[in-house]
C-alpha cells in the first residue's frame, strides 16, 4: 500500500472478552481500521508486523495484564511511542497512578460511552499528528540548514555544532531550556543565505578582494529576505540570527553595523558558535585551529566582536563544548 493510500488511522484493540471487542468495533469502524487480539502475548505478535497508530488495552486479562503490556511496549523501540488507552471496568479497583507511570496516556471506563471512546480517540491521534508534524519541521530545518553548507562542508556537521554550541551557551546565559531548544534549531539556518554566493568567492582558498567580500557579506541580508514575513516564532529567531550574527560588539560587524545589546542575544551567542566552530574546522581554505587558539582569540575579541558577558561562560562551558565537537566531528569518507 502506497502513502497516500493509508487514509485511516489504525488501531488496536486488545481485549480477552469477544463482546467487548465487538462493543468498540461497532463504535470505532466507521472512522478507523481496527486489529484485535485476544491477549497480551497476541497483541504483542500482531505489533511486530502491523503498524498500529493507537491501542485501546483492557487492564484485567488473564496470564498478562494490560499493565504487563503496557510496560513491554514503552520498553520496545518500535512500539515505545504508540498511546496506550487503557480500558476498565468501572467496578475494577485498580491502580490508575500505576498505568500513567508505565506510559499510558488515558483511561476509558466499562461499559463505555461511545461519544466518550471517540472523543478520547480522536484527541490522543490528533497530539500523535501534532508530534510527527513538528518532527517534520526539524527535519526540514536541518535539510535546509545542510544544504547552506553543502558547497563548503557537505558533511552538514558545522550547522550542527554550531547549533548545539548555541544551546549551550544559551543555557549557561540563564535562557529556559525551552527557548534553548528553539535557538539551537533556528540557528542550524545561520547560513542560509550562503545558498546564493558564487562557489569561485565560497570557496576561494585565499583571501577575498575587496568585491567578493562584499558579496560574501551580502549572504546575512539573503538569509533574512528568504526568511522573511515568518509565521512561527521558530523562523522568526531563525531570521534574526541570520541577520545578526556577523554583527559586533563595537558596532563594526554587519550587515547594519548595530552596537552592544542592539544586537539580540540570539545573534550575539550564534555569532560565539559560529566562530569558534569556524575556527576550529578545516575548509577548502584554511587549516583548523587548535582549541587553545581559538579561545585565545574569543577572549581577546571580548568587548570587541564579542559579547563581553557571553565569552567567559563559552569558555566556562567549555566541557560541554568539546563534548559536541567530538560527537559531531567531520564525516570524511576517502575515496580508495
Amino acid at each position: 500500500m502506497g502513502l497516500l493510500e493509508r487514509t485511516q488511522p489504525r488501531l488496536l484493540i486488545v481485549d480477552d472478552e469477544p463482546a467487548n471487542l465487538k462493543v468498540l468495533r461497532q463504535v470505532l469502524q466507521d472512522q478507523y481500521r481496527l486489529s484485535f487480539a485476544r491477549s497480551g502475548e497476541a497483541a504483542l505478535e500482531l505489533l511486530k508486523t502491523e503498524n498500529i497508530d493507537l491501542i485501546l488495552l483492557d487492564i484485567m486479562m488473564p496470564d498478562m495484564t494490560g499493565f504487563d503490556v503496557c510496560e513491554r511496549l514503552k520498553q520496545t523501540p518500535e512500539t515505545a511511542r504508540i498511546p496506550v488507552i487503557f480500558v476498565t471496568a468501572l467496578k475494577e479497583t485498580i491502580d490508575e497512578e500505576k498505568g500513567f507511570a508505565l506510559g499510558a496516556v488515558d483511561y476509558i471506563t466499562k461499559p463505555i460511552v461511545p461519544a466518550i471512546v471517540r472523543a478520547r480517540v480522536k484527541t490522543h491521534l490528533s497530539l500523535v499528528q501534532a508530534d510527527v508534524l513538528k518532527e517534520t519541521q526539524v527535519d526540514l530545518i536541518q535539510r535546509l540548514g545542510r544544504a547552506a553548507e553543502y558547497k563548503d562542508n557537505e558533511t552538514g556537521m558545522h550547522v550542527l555544532r554550531m547549533s548545539h554550541y548555541s544551546y549551550v551557551l544559551a543555557i549557561a546565559a540563564g535562557i529556559d531550556e525551552i527557548s534553548a531548544n528553539e535557538l539551537m534549531l533556528a540557528a542550524q539556518m545561520h547560513d542560509l543565505g550562503k545558498i546564493a554566493i558564487p562557489d569561485n568567492i565560497l570557496l576561494k582558498p585565499g583571501r577575498l578582494d575587496e568585491g567578493e567580500f562584499k558579496m560574501m557579506k551580502a549572504h546575512a541580508q539573503i538569509g533574512a529576505d528568504i526568511l522573511s514575513n515568518p509565521r512561527s516564532p521558530l523562523v522568526a529567531m531563525a531570521r534574526s540570527i541570520a541577520i545578526t550574527h556577523h554583527e559586533k560588539w563595537d558596532g563594526s560587524g554587519y550587515p547594519k553595523g548595530l552596537k552592544g545589546k542592539e544586537i539580540p542575544l540570539e545573534g550575539r551567542i550564534a555569532a560565539i558558535a559560529d566562530v569558534f566552530d569556524a575556527l576550529t574546522s578545516e575548509r577548502p581554505y584554511k587549516h583548523a585551529w587548535s582549541v587553545d587558539e581559538a579561545i585565545a582569540l574569543l577572549q581577546s575579541e571580548a568587548g570587541k566582536h564579542f559579547d563581553p558577558e557571553l565569552v567567559p561562560l563559552f569558555v566556562q562551558a567549555l566541557p560541554d563544548v568539546l563534548d559536541i565537537k567530538n560527537r559531531f566531528a567531520e564525516q570524511i569518507q576517502k575515496l580508495s
